[in-house]
C-alpha cells in the first residue's frame, strides 16, 4: 500500500540514526552496508523487519498509530526482563510514531522446529520460563483480565463468526443458552488464582534462542487466570498434540508451579477442570477473532484454522458435561470441526 512505503522510509531514516547513535555508543565503529527485510508480521497492524550487516542483526518494529501502541510493549518488556526471561532488549524507540529497535532473538520460532521428538524438551524450557513470569509480583500497573474483558473476547463469536462468517443471527433461546454457557465459563476465569497474563504463549510467540526460549508478542498482558497461559501453550492455532501428552505436560507444569508456590489449584484435578474450561473460553474468542479478521480486513486464511479450536472445544465437552449447552447450541447453528 502507499501509505506504507512513505511510512516505510520514514521508518528507514529513523532507522539509520538510531543505528548510528547505537554503533557509536558500542565502539562498533561505522555502520555497515546491511539489508533490511520483512521478519514477520501477524494478524494485526505491525510489521517486523531484520537488519543484516556485517554479522550483526537487529529487528525493527513498525506498529502505526492509532491502530498500534508501543508504550505496553516497552513496559512490560522491562518487567519480564526483570525476571530473567529472554525477551527482546530495546535499543531505541519513538514511541509517537510507534518504532522500535530490539535485539533480534534468532530466525527460528518453536512453531518452525517443534516436532514429536523434540517437543518435551521446547516445552520443559517453556514451561520454566512461563513459571518465572508467573512469579512476578503483581505491580497494578497492568489490566485485569475482569468480567467487562472476558465478555467482550466472547462476544466476538455470535458477533463475527455466527453473525458473519455463518450469516445467521442467534434466536431467544439460542442467546439464552449462549448466555448460560458465557456466565458459567466468565465465573471459572474469575474464580481462579490470579498471576501476569501473557496472553498468546504459544510456539509462534517462542523462540528457539540461548537461553531458551526468547518470548515475544507480549504487549497485551493482564493480570488474570492462572490456567490461560499453560493452556494456551498447548492448544496451538497452528499444531495439535495428542491428548495423552497434553496432560502429561500440564501435570509437570501443575507440579512444577505447586513446588515453586505459583498459585495454581490444590487438587489436579480441579486445575484441569479450570483449563478446560478457560480453553473453551480463548477457543471461542479466536474463531471470533478469525472470522472479524476475514470479514474486516480481508485476511481470510486465518479462519482456515477455525476447525482446529472447534476441535479443542469438542474434546472438552465429551468430559464437561456443565458445558453440554454449548454443544447443543453448536448443533442447533451447524457448525463442528
Amino acid at each position: 500500500m502507499p501509505d506504507q512505503d512513505v511510512r516505510l522510509q520514514h521508518l528507514k531514516t529513523w532507522l539509520d540514526e538510531q543505528l548510528e547513535n547505537l554503533f557509536q555508543a558500542q565502539g562498533w565503529g561505522a555502520v555497515p552496508p546491511a539489508t533490511l527485510t520483512a521478519a514477520s508480521s501477524d494478524a494485526s497492524f505491525r510489521r517486523y523487519f531484520r537488519w543484516q550487516g556485517q554479522g550483526r542483526s537487529f529487528i525493527v518494529m513498525d506498529a502505526p498509530p492509532p491502530q498500534e501502541n508501543c508504550a505496553p510493549f516497552v513496559k512490560i518488556d522491562e518487567l519480564l526482563a526483570s525476571a530473567g526471561l529472554n525477551v527482546p532488549q530495546i535499543h531505541a524507540q519513538d514511541l509517537d510514531r510507534g518504532f522500535l529497535l530490539l535485539s533480534d532473538l534468532g530466525h527460528q520460532t518453536y512453531l518452525d522446529v517443534i516436532d514429536a521428538d523434540n517437543a518435551d524438551a521446547l516445552f520443559a524450557d517453556a514451561i520454566d520460563a512461563l513459571l518465572a513470569l508467573q512469579k512476578l509480583p503483581s505491580s497494578g500497573d497492568l489490566p485485569s483480565y475482569d468480567v467487562a474483558l472476558l465478555r467482550r473476547e466472547l462476544e466476538l463469536f455470535p458477533q463475527w463468526y455466527v453473525g458473519k462468517a455463518l450469516g445467521k443471527q442467534l434466536d431467544a433461546e439460542q442467546l439464552a443458552a449462549w448466555q448460560r454457557v458465557s456466565t458459567r465459563l466468565i465465573d471459572s476465569a474469575l474464580a481462579q488464582p490470579k498471576v501476569l497474563v501473557h496472553r498468546d504463549y504459544m510456539p509462534r510467540n517462542l523462540m528457539r534462542s540461548e537461553p531458551n526460549p526468547g518470548v515475544l508478542d507480549f504487549q497485551d498482558a493482564v493480570y488474570g487466570p492462572v490456567t490461560y497461559d499453560i493452556t494456551c501453550l498447548f492448544k496451538d492455532a497452528f499444531l495439535s498434540w495428542p491428548e495423552a501428552r497434553v496432560q502429561a505436560w500440564l501435570r509437570r507444569y501443575w507440579e512444577q508451579a505447586s513446588e515453586q508456590g505459583v498459585p495454581v489449584q490444590l487438587d489436579f484435578a480441579e486445575f484441569c477442570r479450570a483449563s478446560d474450561l478457560m480453553g473453551v473460553q480463548r477457543h471461542l474468542k479466536v474463531i471470533g477473532i478469525f472470522a472479524r479478521i476475514c470479514h474486516r480486513d480481508g485476511k481470510p486464511r486465518y479462519l482456515a484454522d477455525a476447525p482446529r479450536f472447534f476441535s479443542y472445544i469438542e474434546t472438552v465437552l465429551a468430559r464437561r458435561p456443565e458445558l453440554a449447552e454449548l454443544g447443543q447450541l453448536f448443533k442447533s447453528l451447524g457448525v463442528s470441526s
